[in-house]
């Protein structure tokens, strides 16, 4: 039983106006863990719901790009993921004939300081942050627990679950987060329409571990052969996944067969004498999300509120970013610091990201998922006379989608003024006589950044506030610069460039690294923590 702390214990007894818990979180894959050790780091009682007895062995995800490893080393869990992990150099798309289509090149270090993709293996993941989790006191899971009832009494939620045996209990919590997957308990209590765009295919799924080290490069392929779509990619170190798609007029019954896998895998050279079909299965993925991830003190993030085609690898990625929003703004609900209002921006900025994430993965899906050798001779001629080298950048974008709606900085105008709302970059400086990535020296959470001394430049009742909220005054100065003791430098140059090209002198950063906004002038400045403060407790 994975369990973290002793915690107190559910008491059938109780109800919502007496919560076992601050949060409580349904379901514990990669999704529930990040986000319960997110809040259980900030100090609230955590209480995890989750319905199988056991970690689930087999892996799904198979890679998680640098914004999600910056978050994943936040947890203080970054050590392990080069044991866990094998960087990707790059993502080919290739034809029938193996000439390229679409290629992108991956840095191992990308603009988050991490590699911007790294294939891994999920049950070794989940292991790492359930080592983690077990470190902290006031993080508790109860396993073999599924969620049956949910009442939201409007100060508290009381969740009712039951075992294997019958037993139930009920456990109070002030709010109420269900990770619990596509098949969730939670996203049917809040009910809701759901949009589905109905772009679905089955493929065969072989897991495979290889005997002996092979070299693959590129990592990851998608080899789009009319004759049978297939994807080849790493899976972490010493493991590789091959899908093929189903085609036309094939039973998924005929497919599903160990046979199947292993004469499909024969053309890639894996066999039973060099590698262990570790498992085979027939899945379909699809193309949805819950058009409601709120009601009242209950919210839906992960696979529970969106589930996309595999193709950009985004799926745990995105429900990572789900928690990252949803954590800090919980915390600060939760503190009195903010209005429980702050809560819709949460879908309000997830929902346009992860339709943006949708659309892209059906439009590169599209392009793989074709049998039709016409329709697949035009699409290769098509691309090919495009240019098939998508450069550097990763699958992703640069640093990752812009919000262009929520809790930013819009001057006296509706629309966000740049750079409110992108990602901000994170590079190497030395600080206090230590160098390394921004988020391990200075540390994480929100951060006002300066090519002047911030805390110079603000009145004080703003200093008050943000220092209130555990911000990280920064003053960023140039490599040989003079600079005032406590003062960060910019080892990488990633922070002043960034800072002059938006031609201000101070960004103020949420703590899941989007930028709220920037300010030119101390005066600039006060009115824009005066602007997120009040954002904050409208």
């Amino acid at each position: 039983m994975c369990s973290a702390g002793s915690g107190r214990g559910p008491d059938t007894g109780r109800g919502p106006d007496t919560p076992d818990a601050d949060v409580l979180i349904v379901g514990y894959g990669p999704i529930g863990q990040v986000l319960s050790i997110l809040l259980a780091t900030r100090g609230w009682r955590v209480l995890v719901v989750e319905r199988w007895e056991k970690p689930y062995t087999l892996p799904r995800a198979t890679s998680f790009d640098g914004e999600t490893a910056r978050t994943l080393a936040s947890l203080g869990v970054g050590g392990s993921l080069a044991e866990i992990g094998l960087p990707a150099d790059a993502y080919d798309w290739r034809n029938a004939e193996g000439r390229s289509l679409l290629r992108v090149e991956l840095a191992e270090r990308g603009v988050h300081g991490w590699p911007e993709t790294t294939t891994m293996h999920q049950p070794a993941l989940e292991a790492v942050l359930c080592a983690r989790a077990e470190r902290l006191p006031n993080l508790r899971v109860l396993r073999g627990y599924e969620a049956t009832g949910l009442v939201d009494g409007g100060t508290g939620v009381e969740l009712t679950a039951t075992d294997t045996a019958g037993g139930r209990l009920r456990c109070g919590a002030s709010w109420v987060v269900g990770c619990d997957g596509a098949n969730s308990f939670v996203r049917d209590h809040i009910g809701g329409r759901r949009t589905d765009l109905g772009f679905s295919f089955d493929w065969l799924l072989c897991d495979v571990v290889l005997h002996e080290p092979r070299v693959f490069s590129p990592l990851n392929v998608q080899h789009c052969d009319p004759a049978r779509p297939t994807t080849a990619v790493g899976s972490g170190p010493g493991r590789r996944r091959w899908e093929f798609m189903r085609l036309p007029g094939e039973s998924v019954a005929e497919l599903n067969r160990a046979e199947t896998a292993w004469r499909l895998l024969e053309r890639f050279d894996v066999t039973p004498e060099n590698a262990t079909l570790h498992r085979h299965t027939v899945y379909s993925f699809q193309a949805a999300w819950a058009d409601e991830w709120r009601r009242g003190r209950v919210l839906l993030a992960g696979d529970a509120a969106h589930l996309m085609p595999p193709f950009t690898g985004q799926g745990m990625c995105a429900g990572i970013r789900d928690v990252l929003n949803l954590s800090w703004k919980l915390d600060l609900v939760l503190r009195g610091a903010a209005g429980e209002a702050l809560l819709d921006t949460y879908p309000r900025e997830r929902v346009e990201h992860v339709r943006e994430a949708i659309d892209t993965a059906v439009r590169l899906g599209r392009v793989l998922c074709v049998t039709d050798a016409a329709t697949a001779a035009s699409r290769d001629a098509s691309l090919l006379a495009g240019g098939a080298d998508t450069g550097r950048g990763g699958q992703h974008g640069v640093a990752g989608p812009p919000l262009r709606t929520g809790l930013l900085y819009t001057g006296i105008g509706t629309a966000p003024v740049p750079p409110a709302g992108e990602v901000m970059p994170q590079g190497r400086v030395r600080h206090e006589g230590v160098t390394g990535l921004f988020d391990e020296v200075v540390g994480t959470g929100p951060v006002l950044l300066g090519s002047a001394d911030p805390a110079v430049a603000l009145e004080e009742p703003q200093l008050t506030f943000l220092t209130g909220l555990g911000t990280r005054v920064v003053h960023m100065v140039a490599e040989g610069a003079e600079a005032a003791p406590g003062a960060a430098v910019d080892v990488d140059e990633v922070y002043l460039p960034l800072m002059k090209a938006a031609r201000a002198r101070f960004l103020l950063v949420r703590p899941d690294h989007h930028i709220y906004g920037a300010a030119r002038t101390s005066r600039e400045l006060t009115a824009l923590v005066d602007r997120f403060r009040s954002g904050l407790l409208r």
